[in-house]
C-alpha cells in the first residue's frame, strides 16, 4: 500500500518515466493553479470571511496537479520538451 496517492509509478508512466519531466510538468501546473485559486480568493474575500475561505482551500495545488496528470487530464508536447532539453 502507498502512502501517497497517486503512486509515483503511475505518475512516471504517464511522462514515460522521466521524473524531471513530471516534476516541471507538475511545477507548471500547480503555479498555475495556484494562481487561480489567487485570483478567485482575491474575489470571495469580498462575500466570505477568511476562515470559511481557507476550510475549503484546504488542498495543495501540488497535490491536485499531480492527481490531474495521474488521470491523464495534463499533457505534453513531446517534441517541445526535447528541443529545450538540447
Amino acid at each position: 500500500m502507498s502512502i501517497v496517492e497517486p503512486r509515483i509509478d503511475n505518475l512516471l508512466d504517464k511522462t514515460d518515466g522521466d521524473k524531471y519531466l513530471l516534476c516541471a510538468i507538475a511545477s507548471k501546473r500547480s503555479r498555475d493553479i495556484n494562481d487561480m485559486m489567487r485570483g478567485q480568493r482575491d474575489r470571495a474575500v469580498a462575500l466570505q470571511s477568511v476562515s470559511e475561505i481557507a476550510e475549503f482551500a484546504g488542498r495543495k495545488p501540488l497535490s491536485l496537479a499531480m492527481e490531474e496528470i495521474a488521470r491523464g487530464e495534463i499533457s505534453y508536447d513531446k517534441k517541445s520538451f526535447e528541443e529545450t532539453r538540447q
